[in-house]
């Protein structure tokens, strides 16, 4: 993916629910044009960053089955404000109806606590060799780096050992 609209993922919770965060700073190569004199993060984009946590909670679930997951559709996106740079996007993406070739889910993102965006998303997964078998190391090469992507993104919490009385 050439950009990458998470930058953390805070909360995990296998086959339900992922929450995630995108931080919009002036950095951000899209803000020069969108606009000059009132920069702020393209709808487009704050959809895709939604898109990006809902994939990322799918290749958990199948434990990175498929190469690629993709938006399919989206539908009732709902913008409520501006995202500007120095504001940080919560997003989180709920299953609605899991399956092994689309996934629905419905997400929204938020800045403390206030709506942004939300929507209804159709996330499409597949492996290249499905179509072109030829393709299956490429497949594995990108499940692989998704995978160490991953672990820069979640920092899985560590479970501390209960302690018991004497």
């Amino acid at each position: 993916m050439r950009f990458s609209l998470i930058d953390r993922i805070t909360e995990l919770k296998p086959g339900l629910r992922i929450t995630a965060t995108k931080s919009l700073s002036m950095a951000e190569e899209y803000l020069a044009d969108h606009f000059p004199h009132f920069p702020v993060m393209p709808g487009v984009l704050m959809v895709e960053s939604m898109a990006q946590a809902g994939a990322w909670l799918v290749r958990y679930n199948e434990d990175f089955a498929h190469s690629i997951v993709v938006l399919k559709e989206a539908a009732n996106v709902k913008y409520a404000q501006f995202l500007q740079p120095g504001q940080t996007l919560t997003v989180t993406a709920e299953i609605t109806k899991p399956g092994d070739r689309e996934t629905k889910l419905k997400a929204h993102g938020e800045v403390n606590g206030q709506a942004i965006v939300g929507a209804r998303l159709t996330l499409r997964q597949y492996n290249l060799a499905d179509t072109q078998p030829w393709n299956e190391w490429t497949d594995q090469n990108i499940i692989h780096e998704l995978r160490k992507q991953f672990t820069l993104l979640y920092q899985m919490p560590v479970e501390e050992p209960a302690i018991s009385a004497p």
